[in-house]
């Protein structure tokens, strides 16, 4: 599959089949993910992927804050990927200082740019993804047993979808570009 064609054809997936997904896939979904670019380099993203039915409910019922429609999506998945990411590096120097007033976000866009080349690289191996954000993420972090350095980003609901669907319509380019 070429960029253009994964990019046309990725879409949030909440209904999957009663399929599990090989570790191998996983394995081979997060050797691409690891190509996602990150602030100087600094690879802060980490990938915990459930596949145990009993720790992927655990969360559904307990850590998605009453949203029960993320509830729902996550029970259906073959598995569940927590995007975490280390804490005191992305936005700083070498003694960890940040380098600009607003450089806490790089955490955070980092995370989002890994969460995405993620569910690209899922979409290569014909996996179905939904990234899921309304979460309880010290919750989460807490029944994982992260380090302290290490915070939630996201999770990503993950399965061979029922059916592959055509996304909602998109705005024309014209509405979004703007030259100067």
């Amino acid at each position: 599959m070429n960029a253009k064609d994964c990019l046309l054809q990725r879409r949030s997936c909440r209904r999957f089949l009663d399929k599990p997904i090989d570790r191998n896939t996983v394995r081979r979904i997060i050797d691409l993910a690891r190509f996602a670019p990150s602030w100087k380099n600094t690879q802060i993203v980490r990938y915990t992927v459930i596949d145990t039915p009993e720790v992927k409910n655990d969360i559904a019922e307990n850590c998605v804050r009453g949203y029960t429609f993320n509830t729902k999506t996550i029970q259906r998945a073959a598995a569940l990927a927590v995007i975490t990411y280390e804490t005191g590096h992305s936005g700083r120097d070498t003694n960890g200082d940040l380098q600009s007033a607003d450089a806490e976000k790089w955490e955070m866009f980092d995370a989002g740019i890994a969460a995405q080349t993620f569910c690209l690289a899922a979409r290569e191996y014909d996996v179905g993804t939904c990234i899921i954000g309304v979460i309880d993420e010290e919750g989460i972090a807490q029944k994982l047993q992260l380090p302290a350095n290490q915070k939630v980003a996201c999770l990503v609901a993950m399965g061979y979808p029922e059916i592959w669907k055509d996304g909602p319509a998109r705005l024309a380019s014209e509405d979004l570009l703007n030259f100067m």
